[in-house]
């Protein structure tokens, strides 16, 4: 499971021209206009990870970009799909075909104003109480780790028996505090003391106030999941949500070790084709072939 998560982490980071944000930062705003419109949250799980899974491979070749060059609808349709599916390898049976029985929707509706502050608000780093702060740049938003949460709990709910829709949509959830609570981190949350909790409270409750009654009942039951790891569905989230903390962290070691040889000869960033023996030759003259 670990590579299909990494894929799915790196959604934060992929951006196209002509369009706000990461691919995570769309498919969520896209994921809360379905859930604040009413959509069962089960359709609108399985559509977001079926979306997910296909960008992970395909990133933003989707519908629009693709209908706009003349590739006919149900071809694109059948590339994504096939996207999905191959990128849905490592799952079981029973996932795949849970995940494969739904249909990727296009965006439509508003989403909650909530969504637009969680895109811009920057996840803290890495802090720790007596510590500086360890700042990667460019920072995720809440928007984009909530989303691979929310992904990576529906794919890792099988591992429990946990219900996909309940741990996306608490994965969804988990940050509502944040559209309004700027993100301080462990050491800023340690500060806080006993007014931590009130204040978050007040502000999951100023977030929720932009749902109708009925998806607000949704988000609101969902989130029971999130005080601890005692149900599958809580042992599911926060799993996802410890995979994509340290995922992050982790996508910068790696970039920063990253070896020539590796991107040459593994990524093969010079790949194959009717130039590459005078490109490889250029590459070894100018001492640049490992």
């Amino acid at each position: 499971m670990l590579p299909l998560l990494r894929t799915v982490a790196d959604l934060k980071r992929i951006r196209s021209a002509g369009r706000a944000g990461s691919i995570a930062e769309r498919l969520f705003a896209a994921a809360w206009a379905r859930v604040a419109a009413g959509e069962a949250p089960e359709a609108v799980a399985r559509g977001t990870v079926l979306g997910a899974l296909a960008a992970t491979v395909m990133g933003d070749l989707d519908r629009a970009s693709l209908g706009t060059l003349g590739v006919p609808e149900a071809e694109i349709a059948r590339l994504r799909r096939r996207a999905a599916a191959e990128a849905a390898a490592p799952l079981d049976a029973a996932a795949r075909d849970w995940l494969l029985s739904g249909e990727e929707a296009e965006p439509g509706g508003a989403p909650p104003p909530f969504v637009a502050r969680l895109a811009a608000q920057p996840r803290a780093g890495t802090t720790c109480p007596g510590r500086g702060r360890l700042v990667l740049e460019p920072p995720e938003s809440h928007a984009d780790h909530c989303l691979s949460v929310a992904v990576a709990g529906a794919l890792l709910a099988p591992a429990w028996g946990a219900r996909a829709e309940t741990v996306f949509l608490a994965g969804l959830a988990h940050h509502l505090h944040n559209a309004l609570l700027p993100d301080s981190g462990f050491a800023g949350e340690v500060m806080l003391g006993r007014w931590l909790e009130p204040a978050m409270a007040r502000a999951i409750a100023l977030a929720l106030d932009e749902l109708p009654p009925g998806p607000r009942a949704a988000v609101e039951a969902a989130r029971r999941i999130l005080p601890d790891a005692a149900t599958p569905e809580g042992r599911a989230l926060h799993a996802a949500d410890t995979l994509d903390r340290v995922l992050q962290v982790e996508h910068h070691l790696r970039a920063a070790g990253t070896s020539m040889d590796f991107v040459l000869r593994e990524m093969e960033l010079v790949h194959a084709g009717p130039v590459k023996p005078f490109q490889d030759a250029v590459l070894a003259r100018m001492g640049l072939l490992p």
